[in-house]
C-alpha cells in the first residue's frame, strides 16, 4: 500500500510510542506487542498491533498489508500477545476475504485516526461491497487462546 512520507513518518513514531507503552505494560485501546517466531530464522519477532474485540472474537488486522509479521503468522499460526511482561499464547486463523468486511468496519470504527492513511480513503462507512474490493490486501486473523 502507497502511503505519503508524512504517513510514514506519523506511522512510525505512533508504533514506536504505543509499542514503549504496551511493552511497558500500558495498553492503549487494545494495544499489544504481537511475537511470532520468524519463518527462516525461528527467532522471535515482535510488531506493536491492535488487538480487535468484535462480536465476541478477537481479531488482529494488518492495515498495512501482507507485512512480514503476516507472513510469520501465517507460517507459524501461534503467537504471542504482550503487554508489560504478560504474554498471551494464541492460535491464528487467517480470514476468507467474504468474512473481512464487518471486522475491517469495527477496526476502521475503532483506529482510523491511527492506520486511516493506510487505507486509502475508505472509513468505517464505506458501504460493504467497496470493503469487499479491498479486502484482499488488508489480512485478518481471528485470535484464539492458545
Amino acid at each position: 500500500m502507497p502511503t505519503t512520507r508524512l504517513g510514514t513518518v506519523s506511522g512510525r513514531l505512533i508504533n514506536d510510542l504505543v509499542a514503549a507503552l504496551t511493552r511497558a505494560g500500558v495498553s492503549l485501546w487494545g494495544s499489544r506487542v504481537l511475537a511470532v517466531r520468524g519463518r527462516k530464522s525461528g527467532e522471535w519477532r515482535t510488531n506493536p498491533v491492535n488487538l480487535l474485540t468484535h462480536g465476541g472474537e478477537r481479531y488482529l488486522v494488518a492495515p498495512r498489508g501482507h507485512t512480514q509479521w503476516v507472513r510469520n503468522l501465517r507460517a507459524a499460526g501461534t503467537g504471542e500477545l504482550r503487554v508489560g511482561r504478560r504474554a498471551e499464547v494464541f492460535h491464528a486463523t487467517e480470514l476468507p476475504d467474504a468474512d473481512k468486511p464487518e471486522v475491517l468496519r469495527a477496526y476502521l470504527r475503532r483506529w482510523k485516526w491511527e492506520v486511516g492513511y493506510f487505507f486509502d480513503g475508505i472509513g468505517p462507512d464505506a458501504p460493504t461491497e467497496e470493503l469487499l474490493r479491498v479486502a484482499p490486501g488488508y489480512p485478518v486473523f481471528r485470535v484464539t487462546a492458545g
